[in-house]
């Protein structure tokens, strides 16, 4: 089933036309008027050269006006080996039809409501037989009962028309337009860009990306920047200052050759504070009996090694250790966000 863009939208074109597969675009007057368009030849000359097949409605009172139409928009510079001309059904449409047809020249009779206008334009040897599925059923009308009929006519009388199936207005017309085997789907771009949306899918591609992240990458490669240290000798006071500027719940106590000696956690802090009140703040970290084996990792142990710290012992921060020197502070909010915590 041939894919193409319902828009006049010179933004939502060119980004959907990058998709590289895309077979062409359906475009109308009322589409250009709702995007602000006046100068309608010259973007549809524009639109022409974006796209692999364009199809441009050609209007006119009788068979004569519809076809110098045609003509007119031809000689813009639009290429006809690239360009279909959209023309509402009626018996003056059929003879247009006809007409370009012999020329070479390539039709669509849209907005037909029923069987019997759709084997006029297959008899007049239309290219396309368009069915605005979306504006059928809000009008009463049983549309998709019509694409079958209309597809079944061309398998078994072995027309060359294709039938599309337009004004789709949700995923499931796309997928009842596959179902009735018609050869065309013309889609807006917010119902194309669902098409490939599950829930599922989205739970499953978050899966394997987690997993892939708790094995290859590494402590290093998230912990944070900021590493608050702190001399022994130091104000609690201090060590509040540190939390606060580097907006992590514990800084590091390190001895003259910054080696570390233990953590103060915002805990610590809350805990003392309440049995002690503001006079804890004037301490120094030397006099407070802070955690002296503060659980650490390696900046090069892998991620899955530190959700399984964080589980087992219902923290929010582990301290990353280099060669006895604090290296850094990692957060449970960094594996969070990278969705590895469940």
């Amino acid at each position: 089933m041939e894919l193409y863009l319902d828009s006049a939208d010179l933004k939502e074109i060119e980004e959907v036309f990058k998709l590289g597969f895309v077979a062409g675009l359906t475009t109308t007057p009322t589409f250009m008027h709702r995007e602000g368009i006046t100068e309608l030849d010259s973007t549809i000359v524009k639109i022409s050269k974006m796209v692999p097949m364009l199809q441009i409605e050609a209007l006119g009172n009788n068979a004569d006006e519809i076809c110098a139409e045609a003509h007119r928009l031809l000689k813009l510079g639009l290429d006809k080996k690239r360009t279909v001309f959209k023309i509402p059904a009626s018996l003056e449409a059929m003879k247009a039809t006809k007409r370009l047809r012999d020329e070479d020249i390539m039709v669509n009779i849209h907005l037909v409501y029923n069987l019997q206008q759709a084997y006029m334009a297959m008899a007049a040897g239309a290219n396309y037989i368009c069915i605005l599925v979306g504006r059928m059923q809000d009008q009463g009308y049983n549309a998709l009962e019509l694409v079958e009929e209309c597809v079944n006519a061309v398998r078994y009388y072995g027309y060359n028309s294709k039938i599309m199936f337009s004004s789709v207005r949700h995923t499931q017309h796309v997928r009842e337009s596959m179902m009735l085997g018609a050869h065309t789907c013309t889609i807006p771009w917010k119902v194309m860009k669902q098409l490939t949306e599950n829930n599922f899918t989205a739970i499953g591609t978050d899966q394997f990306i987690a997993h892939t992240r708790l094995i290859t990458m590494k402590v290093k490669d998230v912990v944070r920047s900021e590493n608050p240290v702190i001399g022994q000798n130091k104000k609690v006071s201090d060590a509040l200052v540190k939390m606060t500027e580097s907006g992590l719940g514990a800084v590091s106590i390190v001895d003259e050759n910054s080696r570390l000696l233990g953590l103060f956690t915002d805990g610590d802090l809350r805990r003392q504070l309440k049995n002690e009140g503001a006079a804890f703040l004037q301490k120094n970290l030397s006099d407070f009996n802070f955690t002296k084996t503060p659980i650490t990792i390696s900046p090069d142990a892998i991620l899955q090694e530190a959700v399984k710290i964080f589980k087992e012992k219902h923290i929010d921060n582990i301290l990353v250790v280099s060669d006895g020197k604090p290296a850094g502070v990692l957060d449970i909010q960094d594996l969070i966000n990278l969705n590895l915590m469940v």
